[in-house]
């Protein structure tokens, strides 16, 4: 079982991450190691041609990673973003963003999570990023 909900995830993101970013994305699954997000873009997440940005797709990426971090060490703020790599392997159409991510590993000071983002309509990939995490150390 996750340590944190997705019901309670969702709402640190919302209480925690205000701004003009867009919606905040879903979380409708959290177990160990595993969430699955779905975000709805508007016109400020797409190019021309209604393709879905490349950098609204790194946030995604960089979201979900931080969440999967919570399903193992609890709500963990202090966590920080230390490497994004992404391929972007087609564009990306759909009114509904599908995410999922994967912790590949879990250390003392790193946590690495591999990241899959489609249209919610598709089961083609249209990006896969790998994400690292530093974690906060005891002082």
């Amino acid at each position: 079982m996750s340590k944190v909900s997705a019901q309670d995830m969702n709402q640190f993101f919302k209480e925690n991450f205000t701004g003009n970013r867009g919606a905040i994305p879903d979380i409708t699954l959290a177990k160990p190691d595993h969430i699955i997000m779905e975000a709805a873009m508007d016109d400020s997440n797409l190019r021309p041609g209604g393709f879905v940005s490349g950098p609204t797709q790194m946030a995604l990426a960089d979201h979900i990673a931080y969440a999967v971090i919570f399903t193992r060490l609890g709500i963990t703020p202090m966590a920080l973003t230390s490497n994004l790599n992404i391929d972007f392997l087609r564009p990306l159409q759909d009114e509904i963003v599908h995410i999922e991510g994967k912790m590949v590993k879990l250390g003392r000071s790193l946590a690495v999570i591999a990241v899959n983002i489609r249209g919610k309509n598709s089961k083609k990939l249209s990006s896969r990023a790998t994400v690292t995490y530093a974690l906060p150390q005891p002082s």
